[in-house]
């Protein structure tokens, strides 16, 4: 089983989130995306998250109508920020033999790879997928190399369509009374609203 793993603080998550999902399960043939909502980035440390709960609930409430698609609360249960190389090792144990893993990320997080918790193991363990993003260079697989020998071999670098569109965006949007209609699915649109979630005039 080909499984795709699609982490992040979905602050809210948006349509971005899901086309290129989508894309990304359609070009490699996976058998399904997994949505991990982090309790807390390491990298994001700077900024409060919304509640897990209502993170988790736009989720789910964003992917329920792909079959391919599915809700994994395994960072949710952890009280430390959310680290790719345990989440892997979890998740192949529990799948067993067979299982591929393909981490999803953001090519604008290609060049932080050499600062992650164990990249190199955690290469030996799943391919890693950038994902092409508007306004970012090709991934620079030389630089990488420099800092983690032969990390070209176990990533791939794929383009998916250009979604100009941001959860920072959409919370600063909400903060001004501005529209999001067709930036987040409509369940989560109301969601949003029904909850007053990201009113704060200090949201980043």
């Amino acid at each position: 089983m080909k499984i795709g793993l699609l982490g992040g603080t979905f602050d809210p998550i948006h349509i971005g989130h899901l086309i290129v999902a989508e894309e990304v399960r359609v070009q490699l043939g996976l058998d399904k995306v997994l949505f991990i909502p982090a309790r807390q980035s390491p990298l994001k440390q700077d900024r409060l998250s919304s509640p897990v709960e209502d993170r988790l609930a736009m989720v789910e409430m964003a992917v329920a109508s792909n079959p391919f698609f599915e809700v994994s609360r395994i960072e949710l249960e952890r009280d430390s920020p959310s680290y790719t190389i345990e989440t892997v090792r979890f998740l192949l144990k529990r799948s067993g033999p067979g299982t591929s893993i393909y981490f999803l990320v953001g090519l604008d997080q290609a060049m932080a790879l050499p600062n992650w918790k164990d990249p190199l193991p955690l290469m030996e363990i799943c391919r890693l997928v950038f994902l092409s993003r508007p306004g970012w260079p090709p991934l620079d697989f030389e630089s990488l190399d420099r800092h983690i020998p032969r990390a070209r071999e176990r990533i791939l670098s794929i383009e998916v369509p250009a979604i100009g569109i941001s959860s920072t965006e959409i919370r600063k949007r909400v903060s001004r009374g501005v529209s999001i209609k067709y930036l987040v699915p409509e369940a989560v649109e109301e969601y949003i609203m029904s909850h007053g979630l990201y009113t704060v005039a200090s949201i980043t």
